[in-house]
């Protein structure tokens, strides 16, 4: 059986203008509701660049967070980290970097030093460790990436898409948040070894419009990009770019994607938790119908600049069978934001309903059976 919801086919404002990128590749994503702004080029395979560090960190975060790392922990510096060219901490082999201050220079510093450090610090060499990058990336769902180093310098088949580095990006806002808030560091003088490095490659920091992260990346071949998050309010965006032809062309074209995505998007609440969607018929119960509804309420994001309806529509297959419990899950409620695209969420039954006792299973069934043999005489 369908049950149309015809409560939920009020007018609303969609359709927000396309955005056309310059960038070669780009993924835009509202985290809260898991929509998908704009994608192009997202799942293409294209050399990353220091965007590549967000998952030495990813791999960094997760040893501390198991505690086989402190933030404390003092790691030795080798000569091939002393060795790494690019934008580097400036460390010797005599140094013993802390791993806060490792961080930090990632981070903030955009070392290629600090990145091998921390590489042979958890895994002997740097190439063990972009085998274990390799793998714990597979098991992120991260499928168009592969490392062959902790930096991101340039080499045959070190590769990321943008769809890979939004992943990235939200499983290190999610999974350590306590960790996070370092992405929104803007400066770090690590022993005044290199002032005109000290400040954050992130353009987006500066601007008030509630950036927090994340890394900045350029190479000849790759290009310009940034993997970026905002909130503002109740929503949190993550953008990504790359491919692009300055290190003022990423500047305007991050701020120019933030900005649509806040501002040609809003959010509208289509499902309160709790409110009944639709009633369901029961056999043999002692109620003879169950409310349908949904565990959490459903929050869209609707596209700002052209009416048009949103379609929404409860599925299940009725009647169900008594007993029932309550919070079992009985269909779906499917919507359909023109724009944007479909959403789901499960209907589940708002209350127990228990099988009817001896004279209601009776009488159920003299009523399938009258109802059987009336169809009969009709054919």
């Amino acid at each position: 059986m369908r049950a149309v919801l015809i409560a939920l086919l009020t007018l609303l404002p969609l359709q927000a203008g396309a955005f056309d990128t310059t960038a070669r590749s780009a993924w835009v994503y509202d985290v809260g509701t898991g929509t998908v702004l704009l994608a192009k080029n997202a799942d293409e395979p294209l050399p990353p660049a220091s965007m590549s560090k967000l998952m030495t960190l990813y791999m960094l975060f997760e040893a501390l967070h198991e505690g086989r790392l402190q933030m404390d922990t003092r790691l030795p510096v080798s000569t091939q980290a002393r060795q790494m060219q690019g934008s580097t901490m400036f460390l010797n082999e005599r140094d013993r970097p802390t791993v806060e201050e490792l961080m930090k220079g990632i981070i903030v510093l955009s070392g290629n030093d600090a990145c091998v450090v921390v590489a042979e610090g958890l895994a002997g060499t740097e190439e063990a460790f972009a085998r274990q990058m390799n793998d714990r990336a597979k098991s992120l769902g991260m499928t168009q990436s592969h490392f062959v180093n902790s930096s991101g310098w340039p080499a045959p088949g070190h590769v990321m898409s943008a769809h890979d580095l939004g992943i990235l990006a939200e499983h290190l806002i999610e999974d350590f948040p306590e960790l996070y808030k370092y992405f929104a560091m803007t400066e770090f003088p690590f022993d005044d070894r290199a002032p005109a490095n000290r400040f954050n490659r992130n353009p987006l920091l500066k601007l008030g419009i509630g950036a927090d992260g994340l890394k900045t990346g350029h190479t000849q071949e790759a290009g310009y990009g940034l993997v970026g998050s905002a909130v503002q309010g109740d929503r949190r965006v993550i953008f990504v770019v790359s491919g692009l032809e300055s290190e003022k062309a990423r500047a305007e074209e991050t701020e120019r994607l933030a900005a649509w995505a806040f501002r040609d998007f809003t959010m509208k609440e289509v499902v309160p938790q709790g409110e009944t969607v639709a009633t369901a018929p029961v056999w043999l119960g002692a109620s003879s119908q169950v409310a349908l509804t949904t565990q959490k309420g459903l929050n869209v994001l609707v596209p700002v600049g052209a009416e048009a309806g949103i379609k929404a529509e409860a599925v299940f297959k009725g009647p169900v069978e008594a007993p029932i419990a309550k919070g079992a899950r009985l269909g779906a409620l499917q919507i359909e934001v023109p724009g944007v695209g479909p959403a789901t969420v499960p209907l589940i039954a708002a209350q127990d309903v228990a099988a009817a006792g001896f004279v209601g299973r009776l009488k159920g069934a003299a009523m399938r059976l009258g109802g059987q043999a009336w169809t009969a005489a009709r054919n």
